[in-house]
């Protein structure tokens, strides 16, 4: 069975190369521009994974991380981030984040980030 994964950016061009780089692998459900989408996206398919950006409108992606893991604790959520975040991801950590990888996104990185815990 292929695992489902909604992909999160406030940016076209990054849900597109998330997209593009995970699809080969795995189902890619849909794409939410920020974090509120992305907490009733994943309310509406409950896929197995998240692509998660960090900095968006409406709602961080540390804020949907968060909310997604309360009500769902086994959802892999991994984040995308600039390198120079890295106090945002000690956050994102505590939100209950499963992994991380930097932009601009290496696309064996990311699908070896999603395979490690979606094995």
């Amino acid at each position: 069975m292929t695992e489902r994964v909604l992909v999160v950016d406030d940016s076209s061009f990054q849900r597109t190369v998330v997209r593009d780089a995970l699809e080969d692998r795995f189902e890619v459900v849909d794409e939410a521009e920020n974090g509120a989408e992305a907490v009733e996206l994943f309310e509406a398919y409950e896929p197995d994974a998240v692509s998660m950006d960090v900095v968006m409108p409406e709602m961080t992606g540390i804020e949907a991380t968060g909310a997604i893991k309360d009500r769902w604790p086994d959802a892999v959520i991994v984040m995308c981030t600039s390198v120079d975040q890295q106090e945002k991801m000690m956050e994102a950590v505590k939100a209950g984040a499963d992994g991380y990888v930097t932009k601009p996104v290496d696309a064996d990185e990311l699908v070896g980030e999603f395979e490690s815990h979606l094995s």
